[in-house]
């Protein structure tokens, strides 16, 4: 009996490598991973499109982490309402904005920006009208004098454009000097343009003979030359304040009339006194209308 179960003992002794077995377990749900890892990173795109496609009408919405056609649905134009972010919603108008087209104005838009643009026609008017006045006023003076052959006037965007044209000599060729009877324009002038709160510019201009001047390097000195005699003669003699003027040279740049007409070097030699609108810009951009509503072109 002894014996017996002193075989028994023997045949239960503790099996130390089982640890073989798990570790062998181990690897191999490795292996079965990394081959299943390998096999999805070889997608068959026929077979992946027909699941995704099955899968997306199965769920009736888009297979929005992939790449492929924007709607599930068979029927054209038809497809399933995207997601949308909370708090965030797309007007037609963004909409429109994010396609790069510019949005269309609503009819209420469209009639704000024809309210404020009939408001800037009618201070347009009101701006004209004040101009004209002034321009009236200098006229009555020059005719006073008989001068006003002397003078050419105008409205344009910019405000009046009083023109000192050498129809009789305001300016003797190749000098910037005034002569006797352009001293005597600028002494009637003066006297309306000393109240003026706007500013005023003067513009020297040449004709376009082609020549160089013979006492200046070329047009540009001639007519600031010019230019600054006339603004002299008006702050010293006739006390228009010199901070409301400002001296600009322009050469043969800008003429008044057509060059190829005939008469047209003595007027465009001449000396521009623009007395500057106070408009904002918008509403100067409406004179030509305006000028045309009040008969004054």
């Amino acid at each position: 009996m002894s014996r017996k179960k002193k075989h028994e003992e023997h045949e239960e002794h503790a099996n130390h490598e089982r640890w073989l077995v798990s570790y062998a377990d181990m690897m191999t749900l490795l292996m079965v991973l990394f081959i299943v890892l390998f096999a999805i990173s070889q997608v068959d795109q026929k077979k992946f499109n027909e699941l995704r496609e099955g899968m997306a009408a199965g769920f009736g919405q888009q297979p929005s982490p992939f790449q492929g056609d924007r709607s599930v649905l068979a029927e054209a134009g038809v497809a399933p309402m995207a997601p949308i972010a909370p708090g965030q919603v797309t007007t037609e108008t963004d909409q429109t904005a994010m396609n790069g087209e510019k949005p269309q104005a609503t009819s209420e838009q469209a009639q704000q920006a024809a309210e404020e643009r009939n408001r800037n026609l009618a201070e347009a008017i009101r701006e004209v009208n004040r101009l004209e006045e002034l321009r009236k006023k200098v006229d009555a003076a020059l005719r006073k004098h008989g001068l006003a052959d002397d003078v050419s006037m105008r409205i344009d965007e910019r405000g009046l454009r009083i023109s000192l044209v050498s129809r009789h000599i305001v300016f003797a060729p190749n000098v910037a000097d005034l002569s006797p009877r352009g001293v005597r324009v600028l002494d009637v002038i003066a006297p309306v343009l000393h109240d003026l709160d706007n500013q005023i510019e003067v513009a020297g201009h040449t004709n376009q003979v082609n020549v160089k001047p013979k006492y200046y390097p070329s047009d540009w000195e001639l007519s600031a030359a010019r230019a600054v005699t006339v603004l002299r003669h008006l702050k010293e003699r006739g006390g228009v304040p010199g901070h409301h003027m400002v001296a600009a040279a322009y050469g043969h740049e800008q003429p008044l009339i057509d060059p190829s007409k005939p008469g047209s070097q003595e007027l465009n030699k001449r000396v521009d006194i623009l007395v500057l609108s106070t408009a904002r810009d918008e509403v100067r951009a409406l004179f030509d209308e305006a000028l045309r509503t009040q008969h004054l072109t």
